[in-house]
């Protein structure tokens, strides 16, 4: 049996995002359980029954003051098991935020590659499809996984975002490292077909060791211009803070940041800088270290549940 409609699950803490999908949808969310003992162990469970059914798991893998990547990891393996055991005939995860994907190669001698452990275990629990937003490094999360994985980029929701607020001003794209040229290539393309207009590029240089962060060469003309620092994600801030910095230097006269995933490690510190003009991030990781200071008139948040909608009703 293979039912016609998947069903659509969330783990606790991602309730939210799941149900600004399934709104989209149009489909309700389907029942499940978790249960937490007393020595910190976990269960959960599908209490809609699955057998025959297609399903669709959404969790976003962050830390939080609840719940660890590590736990959150953990119960969605779990969880994907017991949808196998009661018969699912396929499970499809969503992860809007995918945990362990910066720790993608091996940096010094006998290094773990965690991205690379995580996919072996999903795939040993029982996903056979993996959808995430804005990975660190596609082709490592392609090469990773031996299942169909779909790394779900936000560049064209950015580029519609700040088309309309950039003006006609000449702007520039720049991307804070190299790692990430790729990433800012895209959406400069993006945003250069809305705009209809040249959108120039920049670069700047960063070398990390341990903790530290060092480069100091800006590549690329940003005087006079409007300049959108463009990465996947916010921790700390410091790597955005370092390109602002130099982008101002250099002349720029409006500055911006956008990260998919924003996580905001050190709470406010990114927006004490008064920087950037504002922050664009979108909706996989909720600014939940931010709300207690209040949130930042410079913070946006875009949401990104049509995207994942329209993936789900392409494979329905």
């Amino acid at each position: 049996m293979n039912n016609s409609r998947p069903l659509l699950f969330a783990l606790q803490g991602s309730e939210a995002y799941a149900t600004g999908v399934a709104k989209r949808l149009g489909w309700q969310l389907a029942s499940h359980e978790e249960r937490d003992y007393e020595d910190g162990e976990h269960k959960c469970w599908p209490t809609a029954t699955v057998n025959g059914y297609r399903v669709v798991l959404i969790h976003s893998l962050y830390s939080d003051d609840r719940q660890s990547a590590h736990d959150k990891l953990c119960r969605l393996l779990f969880f994907c098991n017991a949808l196998k055991d009661a018969g699912a005939c396929q499970v499809k995860v969503v992860t809007p935020y995918l945990c362990y994907g910066r720790k993608d190669r091996r940096v010094e001698t006998q290094d773990a590659t965690i991205t690379r452990y995580v996919a072996a275990m999903m795939e040993a629990c029982g996903v056979d499809q993996l959808v995430a937003l804005d990975v660190h490094n596609p082709s490592a999360f392609d090469n990773a996984l031996r299942i169909p994985a779909w790394n779900l980029q936000c560049t064209e929701l950015f580029a519609a975002h700040f088309a309309s607020i950039v003006g006609n001003a000449p702007v520039v794209v720049a991307s804070p490292d190299t790692g990430g040229i790729k990433r800012a290539e895209l959406f400069r393309q993006a945003l250069e077909r809305l705009l209809k207009q040249p959108v120039g590029g920049a670069l700047m240089e960063k070398h990390r060791d341990q903790t530290s962060l060092t480069g100091t060469h800006l590549v690329g003309n940003v005087s006079g211009t409007t300049v959108i620092v463009f990465d996947d994600l916010i921790s700390t801030g410091q790597t955005l803070i370092r390109a602002g910095q130099a982008c101002r230097n250099a002349g720029a006269a409006r500055l911006f940041a956008a990260a998919t995933h924003g996580l905001f490690t050190t709470g406010s510190q990114l927006f004490d800088t008064s920087l950037f003009e504002r922050i664009v991030i979108t909706d996989s990781v909720p600014p939940f270290r931010l709300q207690s200071a209040g949130m930042h008139p410079q913070l946006e948040v875009l949401e990104s549940t049509a995207l994942v909608a329209k993936l789900l009703l392409q494979g329905a």
